[in-house]
């Protein structure tokens, strides 16, 4: 049986630069806090708590610290999140994605200027509340087509289109398209991730070409659902698991191609666990 394993699976960029900035925190002296897991990965979130480092999951809590470091995690926080932190006196390590930052900084720069702010997301996620807070009169979030096609805007109204970094981009260019069929005055700005699309590209690839195909990721990892959501389309035989512990995999003989991705919050001691276990045993 051959293992097919995803090149792009595992940690992105902006990630990796999160989890490397709490852990450099984690061996100090004073109190170190994210504000939020710092990624949607329970794994990493428990091995920092043994380190340490609390959770805060609130602005009520936050204004309760009367020390310590806050670490904003990779999703990003409202702009009145930062002032919160000043006003308490408390010290700040930005840990928030470079891709996800560049939003912040076109969302308030258009909304100045006037326009309304559509962010293609989901709008309980992190990064659009995120994304959200740094506009200056609120934002429209939308999600699903019939969110599209029941959108109206006065016709004077200039639009700004922006996504959350790991959409789905082909239901991105959908919804977008619906817009555009509108007739307003709109401005898109493509803002999803290149290792986002470069990492959904790929799984759709492997889940064509296997007999299974198994995705790993956090339980509330938008993009690992969303790897998920893309893989199951392309193979009926689909896994989604958070560790090697929930890899309940009854093979049959028949099956010749097993495909492996991860979400950009899956360390890679996860993956290789999950990997290994798929080559010896079956």
């Amino acid at each position: 049986m051959e293992v097919i394993l995803a090149k792009s699976a595992g940690f992105c960029f902006g990630v990796k630069r999160a989890v490397e900035r709490v852990y450099e925190q984690a061996g100090k002296k004073e109190k170190i806090y994210t504000y939020g897991p710092i990624i949607h990965n329970e794994e990493v979130v428990k091995d920092l708590e043994k380190r340490g480092v609390k959770v805060i999951e609130s602005e009520e809590e936050l204004c309760r610290l009367k020390e310590g470091t806050v670490i904003i995690r990779s999703h990003g926080v409202a702009k009145r999140i930062y002032a919160l932190i000043e006003e308490t006196g408390l010290s700040c390590v930005d840990a928030t994605c470079p891709f996800v930052k560049r939003i912040h900084n076109i969302v308030e720069k258009e909304s100045a200027s006037g326009k309304r702010i559509v962010i293609i997301g989901n709008e309980n996620h992190p990064e659009v509340e995120g994304i959200k807070g740094w506009t200056l009169h609120g934002a429209d979030v939308i999600e699903s087509v019939k969110e599209a096609e029941n959108f109206t805007a006065d016709q004077n109204e200039k639009i700004c289109i922006v996504s959350q970094t790991t959409f789905n981009y082909n239901k991105f260019k959908e919804l977008v398209e619906i817009f555009q069929k509108k007739g307003y005055s709109i401005s898109v700005v493509n803002t999803i991730c290149s290792a986002t699309e470069e990492r959904q590209t790929e799984a759709k690839e492997i889940a064509a070409l296997v007999d299974v195909m198994i995705v790993i990721g956090g339980a509330h990892s938008s993009n690992s659902r969303k790897l998920y959501e893309i893989c199951s389309r392309e193979c009926e035989k689909t896994y989604f698991i958070q560790t090697l512990d929930d890899l309940n995999l009854e093979v049959p003989k028949a099956v010749r191609l097993i495909g492996i991705t991860a979400g950009a919050s899956t360390p890679n001691n996860i993956i290789e666990e999950v990997q290994n276990y798929v080559r010896i045993n079956f």
